[in-house]
């Protein structure tokens, strides 16, 4: 269906973001889309390349999608980088991984500030190198003011450490007289949790065929659509994401409740 529908093949470089895109309907798309960027690693092994590479080719799909969601107008876009658990690879990989990011910000900041991009990390952000949260921080204070797609990068992140990350907060503030307790609810929780200021996440996408959330933005998918993809990240083109969005606004979503019949 999907083929006849927007007639898309891999390689297909005559094709324009434009016309891969020009199906979805603009008031159907999510606002909020979430990717798991799994499978950099299966990529390069099945390549006959070290891990390394698939992660820097990871970097370009990322440039891609993150065009294709300003092209879109999405409103946010949120990717799973690095969790709490990935520490526990080995420290060659880790140690590029950090360089990667690094990379990251020196080479594609201009750009960002260019297409309007809204850049800001989620995550223990404190606990990474000094060098690397100067870099952060300039990058999130450069693009600050930008007013397209809102694209947060979770680093050192945890769905779980997150939660009890906000729970201490509002405790402390519970305990202090600040807050009241009764008075704590959905947007309270909201406004403390790292992701505070972005709606709801409406649509997350994982890839390489893992079929898990991995602790990834546990409060904030509550009622999200999920789409999985036996594609591995390095190969996840626009045309991907333009199957996962339409394949999106196909869904009826009743968050609980029941449609009503005309």
């Amino acid at each position: 269906m999907w083929k006849r529908l927007f007639n898309t093949t891999k390689g297909n470089d005559s094709q324009t973001d434009k016309d891969i895109f020009s199906h979805l309907e603009p008031d159907k798309l999510p606002a909020h889309v979430a990717i798991i960027m799994d499978g950099n690693g299966r990529w390069a092994k099945g390549q006959g390349l070290v891990r390394t590479a698939g992660h820097r080719a990871g970097v370009s799909t990322l440039k891609q999608i993150v065009k294709s969601c300003s092209d879109l107008n999405i409103e946010a876009l949120t990717v799973y980088a690095f969790s709490t658990e990935n520490w526990k690879r080995p420290p060659a990989e880790v140690e590029f991984l950090m360089a990667l990011f690094s990379e990251f910000m020196d080479k594609e900041i201009e750009e960002m500030v260019r297409d309007n991009v809204c850049l800001r990390f989620i995550g223990r952000i404190n606990e990474l190198s000094k060098v690397l949260q100067d870099k952060i921080a300039n990058a999130v204070e450069r693009t600050r003011s930008n007013t397209g797609v809102k694209f947060t990068i979770a680093v050192n992140y945890g769905g779980k450490d997150e939660l009890i990350r906000a729970i201490q907060t509002i405790s402390s503030k519970v305990s202090g007289g600040e807050l009241d307790a009764a008075s704590i609810d959905d947007s309270i929780v909201d406004s403390h949790l790292d992701t505070a200021g972005l709606p709801p996440v409406d649509f997350v996408i994982r890839t390489s065929g893992d079929i898990r959330l991995s602790n990834f933005l546990l409060w904030q998918t509550a009622y999200a659509e999920f789409w999985f993809t036996s594609t591995n990240w390095p190969d996840f083109t626009p045309e991907c994401f333009a199957e996962a969005l339409y394949d999106f606004s196909q869904r009826e979503r009743r968050f609980g409740g029941l449609k009503e019949k005309k």
